[in-house]
């Protein structure tokens, strides 16, 4: 019986997984017309599946030679006779997969293994291999997995100089060569030269300057994760209702790979067990495997924080982004922004920096919201200590929480003053929402209405959802457009209630919370 895979690479037969056969065509057509490309994308994206998707899928038409360079070590890029001998062996190994080689490439490789250090040079090897291009009967894809591994060294970048001479000398000269070379990684070329050489980095030209653009989008779409389910109900027979599941995956996770599997692993294998399973495979399911991928330790959440954590400009920036509803405008020769999309935590938008997906920005919300803990945990305290009267009848008391948020923020900040603009409340909300909801529910921020005067927080608790409307109050008339704008979001998510609250910095306020009806809808309207 197939499962959900989230490590290393995803095999058709023993994994439920989307269908990559447009991809792969896109990549066929590429590698047809003889170019040279990087898949440059960030960790657990596809890359290596997709590689091995194009390994079994052009093995009829062409020779396709897959390596990875993880596992070769530093050692192996030392000197160019130890990276020689370290490519051979790793060819070598693939005879043990069924790759054929010619008797004069096993004998030339022996020979390379056999030297004395000092003696197999690089270029060496490059006249071995464009011999063997040249007597193939089938053209050669040459694809590199993991070329990461290859950082910090000159060897690596003497690489790729000799195959973008052979590149050059294939078009002028007709000399045979690979008819497609494809590189893998998380970091470009570019970022790889920098680390090597960062004095020269933007001065010279690049050794892989001949590589063509790769802009395949490689997220899952909602249709192919929709297909993937339905494979996984003919076998199952769950009764779910495989596009509501793929537009709720999608929404929390803008198809990136490893989280859609990770999403699908742990409702198949854990909350299958925990709920039943036509209970796990609901809308509820998807949420309560969000929350366990929020809490687990994950190694491509400490990878991205870790990354954010050596560009604290920019942390501070996206800090802004979600807490303060600024706009960070896309510049992608501003270094930090486009090491920040290379490594898969930012997306371009309409011009603007956005968190890639749903679930890197509650991860990243847990993470400024810790860091605002560390510095005062008045708020949280709070809240932790009033959540068992907040849950009645197993629905959450929205309308309470206002009220009570409303008087701690009073005890605790006294009357709303200006210096709130440097203190923002909405996070202080966040803060005493935070432990109310803990272990139970998820919360998000609606990407499309976060701003600097309007915030909607979306909970989701108990498989009921709740839209709060964060504002700084600007008026009566600016408050009853709110709220035919949060009446119309209420239709969007097929709800009657919502709540709103308001900052408001006029000393003749009446705070407190009040029931307001706008049309069908009613409101819960909070004011501070």
């Amino acid at each position: 019986m197939k499962e959900f895979n989230t490590t290393a690479v995803c095999i058709p037969s023993r994994h439920y997984m989307v269908d990559l056969s447009e991809r792969v065509e896109e990549i066929r057509t590429m590698i047809a017309a003889g170019k040279y490309f990087m898949i440059n994308r960030s960790r657990q994206y596809g890359k290596t599946t997709t590689i091995e998707a194009v390994r079994r899928a052009l093995s009829g038409e062409y020779m396709v030679v897959s390596l990875s360079f993880e596992g070769i070590g530093q050692a192996g890029f030392r000197t160019e006779e130890s990276f020689v001998k370290a490519f051979c062996r790793k060819l070598k190994r693939e005879l043990r997969a069924g790759l054929e080689l010619p008797d004069m490439l096993k004998m030339q490789m022996e020979d390379f293994l056999s030297r004395k250090e000092g003696e197999a040079q690089l270029d060496e090897l490059f006249d071995t291999l464009l011999d063997w291009c040249d007597g193939s009967e089938k053209p050669i894809v040459l694809a590199i997995d993991e070329v990461d591994s290859a950082s910090n060294n000159q060897v690596f970048l003497d690489f790729l100089a000799q195959l973008r001479d052979a590149y050059i000398n294939r078009d002028t000269k007709g000399i045979k060569t690979f008819q497609s070379v494809i590189l893998a990684g998380v970091t470009d070329i570019i970022h790889l030269k920098a680390k090597i050489s960062p004095e020269s980095a933007y001065k010279q030209n690049s050794p892989w300057n001949i590589a063509a653009d790769f802009r395949l989008d490689m997220s899952l779409s909602e249709a192919g994760i929709r297909g993937m389910l339905d494979e996984y109900e003919a076998d199952h027979r769950t009764g779910m209702d495989t596009g509501a599941i793929a537009r709720s995956i999608r929404a929390y996770t803008e198809g990136y790979p490893f989280l859609v599997s990770r999403i699908c692993q742990l409702i198949d294998e854990w909350l299958s067990q925990q709920m039943g399973t036509s209970a796990a495979w609901t809308k509820a399911g998807v949420e309560e495997a969000v929350k366990l991928i929020l809490s687990e330790n994950n190694t491509l959440f400490d990878s991205m924080i870790s990354k954010l954590e050596n560009y604290p400009e920019l942390k501070i920036s996206i800090r802004k982004v979600l807490m303060e509803g600024e706009k960070l405008v896309y510049d992608a020769r501003q270094s930090e922004i486009s090491q920040m999309q290379m490594y898969g935590l930012i997306r371009k938008e309409h011009g603007a920096v956005r968190i890639a997906n749903r679930i890197f920005e509650m991860m990243l919300y847990n993470l400024f919201l810790s860091d605002e803990e560390l510095k005062s945990d008045a708020f949280t305290k709070e809240g932790d200590l009033a959540r068992n009267i907040f849950v009645k009848d197993g629905k959450l008391d929205m309308r309470l929480v206002l009220e009570r948020f409303i008087q701690t923020y009073t005890q605790i900040c006294g009357p709303l003053e200006e210096k709130f603009r440097e203190k923002d409340g909405r996070e202080q909300f966040l803060l005493y929402l935070r432990p109310i909801i803990n272990g139970t529910g998820n919360y998000y921020i609606e990407a499309q209405t976060r701003n600097q005067t309007r915030t909607d927080v979306v909970v989701d608790y108990l498989g009921q959802q709740y839209v709060i409307e964060l504002k700084i109050w600007r008026g009566e008339r600016y408050n009853e457009e709110g709220e035919k704008q949060i009446a119309g979001y209420l239709e969007h998510f097929n709800l009657d209630t919502g709540y709103m609250l308001s900052f408001n910095f006029n000393k003749k306020k009446e705070p407190g919370v009040k029931r307001v009806q706008v049309g069908d809808k009613v409101l819960f309207e909070g004011m501070l």
